[in-house]
């Protein structure tokens, strides 16, 4: 089988520079490694910053070259525009250049040093799935559950917001939410049929990007990637691979303030009046 091309994009809004820095060195191995292993051929990396900040963009435009200057990589800084939302970011570049395979990247997110070599070899293996999930553990080696189950609306207030006394007797109904039933399987197995997937890493297909027409932009910041997933669920399957694996360290809505807090409520309304309510 001939390499494959791969497209990606990471979207910064004033970024922690230092874990920046980690995201692009663990990505350029990343895309070494598949290089070397003849998996991929041409590659794209598109850094899109919406910080409105004509400082904040020149430091991303300066580590992307600094960490990309040796490497065999097609580089683009997209800035300068309005803080048009993550979803709506990302597909600035979604179509742009035709690659067999595209990969939504949070600037958090430190990839495997095998992460794509195996990411392109599954996905070229399997036809029928349209987007990849990884194995995802947090900075302290912790499991990260980012793959979900439809959310009822209980189960976003008791994930999100109630403390750990209030989760404790929702234990296995979170637990379920979180596929933690999949995830936590031993041996270790891909899953086919994820329903939810998360922004952090979205691997997808093109023909799974032509046919769904990428991210939905009237979500500003959460549920984008629910969104994106339900919909790409309808036209191919998704996949948990867990020998694609990354290290995440983001957070959720709740420690990020009240505005964070009311982007999180209107998206969320926006995906049960697009998909359906689900109160339990």
């Amino acid at each position: 089988m001939l390499p494959s091309s791969l497209q990606i994009s990471i979207v910064t809004h004033r970024p922690d520079v230092a874990l920046l820095r980690r995201t692009l060195d663990a990505l350029r191995g990343a895309i070494t490694a598949a290089q070397g292993a003849e998996v991929l051929r041409t590659v794209h990396l598109a850094l899109i910053d919406n910080s409105e900040d004509p400082a904040i963009a020149a430091r991303v435009t300066d580590l992307g070259r600094a960490c990309f200057a040796n490497a065999k990589v097609h580089v683009m800084y997209l800035n300068g525009h309005a803080n048009i939302g993550y979803g709506a970011a990302h597909n600035l570049v979604l179509h742009g250049t035709g690659a067999d395979y595209h990969l939504v990247l949070n600037p958090d997110a430190e990839l495997a040093p095998d992460a794509l070599v195996n990411a392109i070899r599954w996905m070229d293996a399997h036809g029928d799935v349209g987007a990849l999930a990884p194995e995802v553990t947090g900075p302290g080696g912790e499991r990260q559950y980012l793959c979900k189950r439809y959310p009822a609306v209980v189960d976003l207030l008791l994930r999100g917001y109630a403390p750990r006394w209030l989760q404790w007797p929702f234990a296995r109904r979170l637990a379920r939410y979180e596929l933690r039933d999949i995830v936590d399987a031993q041996p270790a197995r891909d899953a086919v049929g994820i329903p939810m997937l998360s922004g952090a890493f979205m691997l997808v297909r093109r023909e799974a990007i032509d046919r769904s027409g990428g991210f939905d932009p009237g979500f500003f910041l959460y549920f984008e990637d629910f969104d994106w997933s339900r919909r790409l669920a309808a036209i191919m399957r998704n996949a948990y691979v867990p020998s694609v694996r990354i290290v995440h360290h983001g957070g959720g809505a709740a420690g990020k303030g009240l505005r964070h807090l009311r982007w999180f409520v209107a998206s969320g309304i926006r995906f049960y009046r697009k998909h359906g309510w689900r109160w339990l």
